[in-house]
Formats: C-alpha cells, sequence, structure tokens
C-alpha cells in the first residue's frame, strides 16, 4: 500500500481519474484548467493508496498581486494560494500531513500569507484548515476564503503553527538515539549535512506529521509544560565521535505530556499515541506495562538548515550537563542555536 505524498506533473495525472469529478462538477472551467496546467509543466501533490488517487494538492506564488477577486480585495504582499485542495473522506490525518505540507512551502517562498477559496459544504476540510490558523476572511463569489497569517501570533500553540515565540518560554534539549531520530525526523537527518526540508523522500503518517509522539524513561520530563520549546539532540551513531556526530536538529513546541497511568486502559493508549509514533501497537503495548513511560505529545515546527555540533555545545556555548539526555537551556544557549543552525527568521516572531 502507497501512502507516500508525493509531487508529480500535471501530464502524469490522470484527469479522468474519478476522484476529479467533484471538481469538474464545482468549478466547469476546471478541465481546461487542468490541461493548461499539463501543458506548462506545473506540478501538483498528490498521494496514491492502492493506486487510487485519494489527495490533491496545488499551490501558486502570487506574491507581488494585490488580490481583487474577492470581497473584500486584499493589498499586494508575498502571497501563497493553495489553488486546488480536495482529499477523499475528509481525512484528517491525512488532512493535517498536507497542511504540513502547505506550511513548508510558505516558509520556503517567505510568504505573508495562505490563501485559500473552498465552498462551505467541505466542512471536514475547512475545520482541519481553521485548526491550523486559517480564518474566514472574505468570499469569492459562493466560495469562502480563508487567510493563514504568516506574520501574526495569536497565542494558540496550533493555531500559530509553525511559527513560534521564544520570548519567555522555557527551553530544553531532549536527546533521541539514531534509530529513532531518523524515523521522526526525516527532514532533519544527517546526509553529508544536506538538508532536504523542502521534499521528502520519505513520507509516512509519523514522519511528515505536525504532531510528533516521543516515548522515554526519564522522569524529568514530567516538568515540561505547554508552551515548552525542545531542541531535538540527535545522539551520536557509530560512524563517529559525539563531538561531531551529537547533533541539534530540530526544534519542537510541548503540547503535552502524560504518562501511561493518565490512560484508563491499553486501548486509551495506543489510541492516543499510534499515529504520531515510530512504534507499532505491539511495541505500545510493551510501553505501556513499563513503569513511568513519558509521553510527550509535541509540534514539529522547525528543522535546522545547519546540524548544531555537541563540539560547538561544549566549547562555544559551555554546556557540561551531567546527563545529555534532557536538560534545560538558558534564553542565551537556545538563541545561539538557532543562530548556528541558520532558522529562517521569519519562523520566530517575538
Amino acid at each position: 500500500m502507497d501512502e507516500t505524498i508525493i509531487l508529480k506533473r500535471f501530464a502524469d495525472i490522470d484527469l479522468n481519474d474519478t476522484f476529479f469529478d467533484s471538481l469538474k462538477k464545482d468549478y466547469p472551467g476546471f478541465e481546461v484548467w487542468f490541461e493548461k496546467k499539463s501543458k506548462d509543466n506545473s506540478k501538483a501533490y498528490v498521494q496514491y493508496t492502492n493506486n487510487c488517487l485519494q489527495a490533491f494538492l496545488y499551490l501558486k506564488n502570487e506574491s507581488g498581486e494585490e488580490l481583487t477577486d474577492v470581497t473584500p480585495a486584499r493589498p499586494t504582499c508575498n502571497r501563497m494560494k493553495v489553488g486546488t485542495f480536495k482529499i477523499d473522506a475528509h481525512n484528517t490525518k491525512l488532512g493535517e500531513r498536507f497542511v504540513k505540507k502547505i506550511m513548508d512551502a510558505a516558509l520556503y517562498m517567505k510568504a505573508d500569507e495562505i490563501y485559500v477559496t473552498i465552498f462551505p459544504k467541505h466542512d471536514g476540510l475547512i475545520r482541519i484548515l481553521q485548526r491550523y490558523g486559517f480564518n474566514e476572511e472574505g468570499k469569492k463569489g459562493e466560495e469562502l476564503v480563508l487567510i493563514k497569517n504568516m506574520k501574526v501570533l495569536t497565542g494558540d500553540i496550533l493555531k500559530d503553527y509553525p511559527l513560534l515565540k521564544t520570548t519567555g518560554k522555557r527551553k530544553f534539549l531532549l536527546s533521541i538515539y539514531p534509530v529513532y531520530h531518523t524515523k521522526m525526523f526525516p527532514d532533519s537527518i544527517l546526509q553529508n549535512e544536506e538538508n532536504q526540508k523542502y521534499e521528502l523522500i520519505k513520507d509516512i503518517s509519523y514522519t511528515n506529521s505536525i504532531h510528533k509522539i516521543y516515548l522515554c524513561f526519564m522522569p524529568d520530563t514530567a516538568q515540561l509544560q505547554r508552551g515548552d520549546l525542545i531542541a531535538i539532540y540527535r545522539t551520536k551513531d557509530d560512524k563517529g565521535s559525539a563531538r561531531y556526530r551529537s547533533v541539534i536538529t530540530s526544534v519542537c513546541q510541548i503540547e503535552e505530556v502524560k504518562t501511561n497511568k493518565d490512560f484508563a486502559n491499553v486501548e486509551d493508549f495506543l489510541a492516543y499515541t499510534n499515529y504520531y509514533s515510530i512504534f507499532s501497537p505491539d511495541e505500545l503495548r510493551q510501553w505501556y506495562q513499563q513503569k513511568n513511560c513519558y509521553v510527550l505529545k509535541m509540534t514539529y515546527n522547525i528543522a535546522l538548515t545547519k546540524r548544531v555540533t555537541n563540539g560547538y555545545m561544549v566549547d562555544e556555548l559551555k554546556m557540561a550537563p551531567d546527563y545529555w539526555g534532557f536538560f534545560q537551556l538558558t534564553d542565551g544557549q537556545f538563541d545561539a542555536i538557532l543562530k548556528k543552525g541558520e532558522v529562517d527568521e521569519s519562523i520566530i516572531i517575538n
């Protein structure tokens, strides 16, 4: 079963697929538009399951243009349009994965805002978009105009995603073994220090997701609270010393922390952890049986452009914790990590 999100040329996508029937019905000029996009070599994100098209996403850069075909009109800015977005069966979790694609692309083009026009009947998709900060701010004929402002924070972790506020927040370092890190953060893997953040080859539910579930036996993580920032530290592998191979790769934000005791039974535990965890249901059952199992749910906000090595942390940031598994960072250390990691400044809004 292939559930990979891929970037595919319009010319290589079958317009006669029944998936497009509703779009042809809603948009009388859809077929002409699709053929035009095929000829100009445009591409769209798609996902197939058992060779059946399940989702389609077309993004367009409309920067430098006033938006005049909506009411009210919107002034010129760096704007990205979600041109066409359809998901079969209003699959919420699949919707989240495509929302991450939208956010990744918006950051890549440094968009000030993202907009999508959508018919009110698509209430499932609207709810997903609203969950991550899209607001109804106009009309285009019978369609709603939903806008995501990429320059303003609301104070809600999910509505603000992927943007972060760092001032006034507690910061911590969390270590993850390489075998787990590669599965959880595929766009933060070490590969000649190259960052493949825009187009991921491997793309399955728990890898390319907004939310991450991490399980551990570190009691100190119980102190974590919603909004705390986490620098993800990939521990060394067998290819070199920790000084060069142990690196900070990513920044996440805590949504909530639970223990296995917070769940009524193993089925509740599985329902909470299964989709966003890298572990199989059988492995999760084993975790549930362990004492002092801590469950960290996080949003995955930033993949560092450059890895921050253990050597830099020790030499320049004077880090010397008793235990590298988990410890609190100072504001200065965290800011230095972001700077050394060449984090896109547009993600941080203070």
